[in-house]
């Protein structure tokens, strides 16, 4: 197949592409500078500049890109930026696609299960009601942005992804320094539920959604989501050293904002990925420690 690809110099678009060549697929990278090569094709989601020929021939397209959630504090104007980055590309690639004279035949779009909002230990799959919080807010919105490729009639499903493991970045990458000094702990009282997944599942539940027939939500999270505490004694089990330390909110909300450090740290979901699992996807990594072994012992 040959697939597009935004947010390819991410976290997940970079262990995607490399998947996908593995697997003998041809991609097509879509990024803002200047193209350096023949698989790349240039576009500006702000201005809404993208070529549709240069989609032509395309047969899926996974789109990722988007202003990171933690990278800034949320002030007014990059809560904006989080929220354009996303809605302003997804609606500009849905419109795009329906112009091709052969329309690819999936659109794998992201999303995020902040769409649920924080919901204690509730379990969620992909039928749970929406949260009302910035993020549920951002997510719905999102989603909504696909709606033309949907009346086309592209198969369209929602990436709702959870915490994606890789030691290369992410959440897991900046937790580590701590932890390996042996200072790392639970946030809070630990209770809130992380749902989490390895980059290796990740991209590999993205493969498997380009051929499947699956369309609307997918939660992208494993089966066996853990709470905080239990992440945190995962995580320095694996490592072999001591994580007594419990980080208060105060600091955490002074240093990030209280509205930011609430929806990464301290506040959480439970969600399970019915849907994948339904469509016969078996994870590679079911369990924490088992993920956790596998990325950083490898």
């Amino acid at each position: 197949m040959r697939i597009a690809v935004t947010g390819s110099t991410g976290l997940i678009g970079k262990a995607l592409l490399s998947h996908l060549h593995d697997n003998g697929h041809e991609t097509v990278a879509l990024v803002r500078r200047a193209p350096q090569s023949a698989s790349e094709v240039q576009w500006d989601p702000t201005r809404g500049t993208l070529n549709a020929k240069d989609l032509e021939g395309v047969h899926g397209v996974v789109h990722l890109a988007g202003a990171g959630i933690g990278d800034k504090r949320w002030t007014d104007s990059y809560k904006n930026e989080i929220l354009e980055s996303r809605t302003k590309s997804t609606a500009l690639l849905a419109a795009r696609l329906t112009e091709l004279e052969q329309q690819p035949t999936v659109f794998l779009s992201g999303s995020a299960i902040g769409i649920y909002g924080p919901r204690d230990s509730e379990v969620l799959g992909e039928d749970a009601s929406h949260g009302n919080t910035f993020l549920a807010n951002v997510c719905e919105e999102w989603e909504s942005a696909a709606n033309p490729a949907v009346t086309a009639g592209i198969r369209t499903a929602f990436l709702r992804t959870g915490i994606v493991l890789s030691p290369k970045g992410g959440a897991l990458k900046k937790q580590l320094p701590l932890f390996k000094i042996g200072a790392g702990g639970k946030f809070g009282n630990g209770r809130q539920w992380q749902s989490w997944i390895s980059i290796t599942d990740e991209v590999r539940a993205i493969t498997h959604l380009l051929t499947s027939a699956l369309s609307g939500p997918v939660n992208l999270t494993a089966p066996t989501p853990v709470t905080n505490a239990e992440f945190t004694k995962t995580l320095a089990k694996v490592l072999r050293k001591p994580a007594f330390m419990a980080i208060p909110p105060v600091g955490p909300k002074l240093l990030l904002g209280s509205e930011l450090a609430d929806a990464l740290l301290f506040t959480g979901q439970r969600v399970v990925p019915n849907t994948l699992l339904a469509d016969g996807f078996r994870f590679s990594h079911s369990t924490l420690e088992e993920a956790l072994r596998n990325l950083l012992q490898s």
